[in-house]
């Protein structure tokens, strides 16, 4: 008994004080672009759980759309509020920054995913199933490949409406991810757009063994990632005592001025700096399919469904460069001399191997997919820079390729036989004869993917080098530039092959898509023509959104 009454006074002296958990102070209206996304994401999810199966797709689609044009509309309140500049801060208890950077980039997000969400839901280009018109997604996600109960999903007309909420908590965890301004809240937000996209990745229609084995190599390797990530974020805790990016760039620069008594003996230890920088720079690398951490493009490119392999390949580049310039402009400035060499280095092999692999490739979505590593190099060339127009030509560089991406990815679609798409470059032979508007829209693209003059692709490049060579790094635009001589050539050889080769008479024919897909085509040539042509305003526009809030 004596036992039992000691735990209990222990107990109550424990609980004498009454300790106040103070309330968090959110800034709600600098938050809304993410919280109206994930706001419709949850309702999304409602929508499938209460409404029959008949309604499901429209009220998806229409939910997704308002959703994401009214965060739009969001950011772009922001910005004209002042927030991009003079009023910038740091919202929600120091987790989230809004400023010029976090705005641009979340706005580009927004209209890609928009876009993205029309090839989604496009259902004109299968041929109906058993009179019902199918999209590009698997009847049943949890059926078994040829299965049984796929064949009576199919049957019944079933389809995943799960891939639009999927899709805007994807875009939820982006949006968070380029603005975090502390580790844990830059490592939440890459699990929540990796998860839904491990997801998507599983679901195509066709070949769905395909997809499921590139969602199973994405799955795999993103863990490995989020894993050195937060290992990273521990070491660096260790030795800032903080997983602040303003409270670890103090202790780099050594102008701390608390310091926890816990935590003095491991504080300022460069050994933790050093490998807590390199894990967490590696985790971002792996996100935006940097060598020697690409392998896992190729082959989720190839195997996901075409619309998931150009959202993914569009939104996920944009959040994951918005995270690495924001690590490396606003947490590591102070250790430039370490992280640039290194980034040298990551950059002229990523541009160098993404352009001279994508040579040998025989299939569309595995050559943009390599196209996609080289550009990565690219971008990291304006990273290099480590100054203002550095920022400011990889915001652009990144609004400028994420619609060609998009664009292209679309076209894709488009091009099919019996099996469904036609991915293989034989296939592609003669396609201008076939249909000339498809295949001058794809060498818009090729070419802007070139770096061509009058195309989004070359104003880009041109700013990323610039800035490069006034950053003093010559040499890795000489690399560059001959790394996109290479890829030029590859981009050419497809043109050559759809516009001056004959069209097999077994060839793949070219689907007539809906207003949805036509749509997101035409928006990514207006966008490529019109930065191409008149890059000024939006250079000037990324020039102003160029500046960190510290």
């Amino acid at each position: 008994m004596s036992h039992a009454a000691s735990v209990h006074s222990l107990w109550t002296l424990a609980a004498d004080p009454p300790r106040e958990i103070p309330a968090p102070h959110i800034e709600y209206a600098q938050l809304a672009p993410t919280l109206i996304v994930l706001g419709v994401a949850v309702l999304g999810i409602l929508v499938e759980a209460f409404l029959p199966r008949r309604a499901r797709y429209h009220a998806q689609l229409l939910l997704s759309v308002v959703g994401l044009a009214a965060a739009f509309a969001a950011v772009v309140a922001l910005a004209a509020g002042g927030h991009a500049g003079e009023k910038a801060q740091i919202a929600a208890m120091g987790a989230i920054a809004v400023d010029g950077p976090a705005l641009f980039l979340q706005g580009t997000i927004l209209l890609v995913s928009l876009i993205a969400v029309f090839t989604f839901a496009e259902r004109r280009l299968d041929p109906a199933a058993h009179g019902n018109r199918v999209d590009s997604f698997a009847a049943q996600g949890s059926a078994v490949p040829g299965g049984e109960a796929e064949q009576a999903a199919v049957k019944a007309g079933f389809t995943t409406t799960e891939v639009f909420p999927l899709a805007l908590f994807a875009v939820g965890g982006m949006l968070v991810f380029p603005a975090a301004n502390d580790l844990l809240t830059l490592f939440v937000a890459l699990e929540v757009f990796s998860l839904p996209l491990y997801v998507l990745c599983a679901l195509a229609r066709r070949q769905r063994l395909l997809s499921q084995e590139s969602a199973v190599k994405y799955f795999l390797l993103g863990a490995f990632s989020s894993a050195f990530l937060l290992f990273g974020v521990a070491l660096l805790y260790g030795y800032a005592g903080t997983v602040t990016y303003s409270g670890i760039a103090e202790v780099v620069s050594g102008t701390t001025r608390t310091v926890d008594p816990a935590l003095a003996s491991t504080m300022g230890n460069d050994a933790l700096l050093l490998i807590g920088g390199a894990l967490v720079l590696m985790g971002l690398l792996f996100k935006v399919g940097a060598v020697p951490f690409h392998m896992w493009t190729p082959d989720v490119y190839q195997g996901a469904p075409t619309p998931v392999t150009g959202f993914m390949a569009a939104a996920t580049k944009v959040a994951g460069f918005g995270a690495l310039l924001r690590l490396l402009y606003v947490v590591l400035p102070g250790m430039r001399w370490d992280w640039r060499p290194v980034m040298w280095g990551v950059a002229i092999v990523t541009m160098l191997l993404g352009a001279i692999v994508a040579v040998t490739q025989t299939d569309v979505k595995r050559l943009l997919a390599y196209s996609s590593i080289a550009h990565a190099g690219f971008i990291l060339a304006g990273v290099i820079a480590a100054s203002p127009d550095g920022v400011s030509s990889v915001l652009f560089y990144l609004a400028a390729y994420s619609f060609v991406t998009l664009g292209a990815f679309s076209v894709v679609t488009l091009v099919r036989d019996a099996g469904g798409e036609a991915t293989h470059l034989s296939k592609w032979a003669g396609l201008g004869r076939r249909s000339p508007l498809v295949a001058a829209v794809f060498a818009v693209f090729l070419l802007a993917f070139a770096g061509i003059p009058l195309t989004s692709g070359f104003a880009g490049k041109f700013a990323v080098f610039k800035a490069a060579a006034q950053g003093g790094a010559g040499t890795l635009v000489i690399v560059g530039v001959l790394s996109s001589a290479i890829a030029a050539f590859f981009y050419i050889r497809v043109i050559v092959l759809m516009f001056f080769s004959e069209p097999k008479a077994d060839g793949p024919t070219v689907a007539v898509p809906s207003t949805l897909t036509s749509t997101a085509i035409a928006v990514g040539v207006a966008v490529t023509v019109v930065l191409g042509v008149a890059p000024q305003y939006f250079l000037d526009l990324a020039g102003q959104a160029g500046t960190f809030v510290r």
